[in-house]
């Protein structure tokens, strides 16, 4: 007896999506991204094709296929590896086999909406932020985590003028760079929201592009960044919106605890006034600005080895020291690591940092389509943490990837009972795989693996291959 049930019309149903990622009606959080809401999606931005019965790359398994080449590594990444995927399922559903050239399969690609793509990610992840049980919150309120990276992608002319090289890189030599500033949820480790630029240039810095993403606080939000974003008026245009913040002090900034209103051992509020107007902001918007903020300063000292500091000052908005005591506001800001290891977990285990793509608009798309893929994995750790009981960051991503991975082809082909039973038994696998808490680990900032030691390029490849065929010259 078949362990599966051929269904002619699956491609075309966005359940295909969803089961992929081990997500099935009933368990918890999974109503954050129905089918139903998949498909509201497309139809609103009117992003349909592939409509005959026929057809093969209908948006569903279009979309099925682009997630896979950034679940999987290598050359498992590519088009050629995505379409025969597609021929697998077709077959196993007695459609017979599509074409194997990428060609449809690209072209349906292009097809897809980045705002759907975007728009699937950030609602997924706000989906699951309401759903969480206030206990699992901070102080019952949501904290949001900011940080800046840089991704790189093919040497196109398309992507260099989009995205250019670093200028102190000869022309041929370097890759179009992308600077990214990402929002993620504290709680469920699920990126909010997501800002990008080039990387040099005017208003492309990680502030700027920061500030793009204001719109999406909420008020109460809490929001938790390093230094590089504590600044006057970035804390004067959250508090207008009724968000905290809580950072760490700049270096430029002079910090003296004998002035201001104290509070405790190392901790006082003083007042900043308001500094000259920057360039980016027009005449209105600084005179609307307060003319001076309170703001609460704290120092807070490291005594575990490992640490490059032994002391600093959080700078914070949350003043009432009764309610957010100075460790609680030393704790949260420690927490503020966890941007690093979620962006980590994107660009090394989800392989974002070297993109793929030959066009911007194909760099985005699949930008959003990793990090769909990245909040659908979170989704998958967030119920299992649930059903064991344990903090969502206290279980392994990577091997949520793995484990989703394992089961990408079975599961699509599966009827909903063995469906049902792959995903309990994924469920169980996940909450075993606790990542270790080691306070106290210290472990030296180098690699043990020696890189292979080919020559580096120092000029453009058309002309060092022009000097060999030279040197091979009679």
């Amino acid at each position: 007896m078949s362990f599966y049930k051929p269904v002619r019309s699956l491609p075309k149903r966005f359940r295909l999506v969803l089961v992929s990622f081990l997500q099935r009606p009933g368990l918890p959080f999974a109503d954050a991204l129905t089918e139903e809401a998949i498909h509201k999606a497309f139809d609103d931005e009117g992003n349909s094709f592939a409509e005959d019965e026929e057809a093969v790359y209908t948006p569903a398994i279009t979309l099925w296929a682009f997630l896979s080449q950034v679940l999987f590594k290598d050359e498992q990444r590519s088009c050629v590896a995505a379409v025969a995927r597609v021929i697998v399922l077709l077959v196993a559903l007695e459609r017979g086999p599509c074409s194997s050239n990428t060609g449809a399969y690209c072209r349906a690609r292009g097809k897809l909406s980045e705002t759907v793509i975007r728009r699937l990610a950030v609602d997924l992840a706000d989906g699951c932020e309401r759903q969480l049980d206030p206990a699992r919150l901070w102080h019952g309120r949501h904290v949001y985590l900011v940080d800046g990276t840089t991704v790189s992608m093919p040497d196109t002319p398309e992507n260099q003028e989009a995205y250019p090289q670093p200028t102190h890189q000869p022309q041929g030599l370097g890759f179009p760079l992308a600077r990214v500033v990402v929002l993620l949820s504290l709680a469920t480790g699920m990126l909010t929201d997501l800002a990008m630029g080039p990387y040099a240039g005017k208003e492309t810095g990680e502030t700027a592009l920061l500030r793009q993403l204001l719109k999406r606080f909420r008020p109460g939000d809490i929001l938790l960044g390093d230094r590089y974003f504590c600044s006057y008026f970035m804390i004067a245009l959250l508090q207008e919106m009724g968000v905290d913040f809580v950072t760490r002090v700049h270096q430029l900034r002079t910090i003296d605890f004998r002035r201001g209103r104290r509070l405790g051992q190392g901790d006082h509020v003083v007042l900043w006034s308001r500094p000259q107007r920057p360039k980016w902001m027009d005449p209105q918007t600084y005179d609307r600005m307060p003319a001076s903020i309170e703001v609460r300063e704290v120092h807070v000292r490291i005594s575990e080895p490992g640490f490059r500091t032994e002391s600093f000052v959080a700078v914070t908005t949350l003043m009432a020291a009764a309610v957010y005591a100075k460790d609680d506001i030393a704790e949260l800001y420690h927490s503020r690591w966890q941007a690093e290891l979620d962006i980590r977990a994107i660009k090394i285990t989800m392989g974002m940092d070297i993109l793929r793509c030959k066009t911007p608009e194909m760099v985005r798309k699949e930008m959003w389509t990793c990090l769909l893929a990245y909040n659908l994995i979170r989704q998958t750790l967030l119920q299992s943490a649930q059903k064991a009981g344990v903090p969502p960051r206290a279980l392994s991503f990577t091997a949520a990837v793995q484990s989703i991975a394992a089961s990408w082809l079975v599961i699509v082909l599966s009827d909903d009972a063995l469906a049902a039973l792959l995903i309990d038994a994924a469920s169980v696998s996940l909450a075993e795989h606790v990542v270790g808490d080691r306070p106290g680990r210290l472990e030296p900032r180098a690699i043990k693996r020696r890189p292979k030691p080919h020559d580096l390029l120092t000029k453009p490849r058309a002309q060092a291959r022009a000097e060999i065929f030279g040197a091979k010259s009679p």
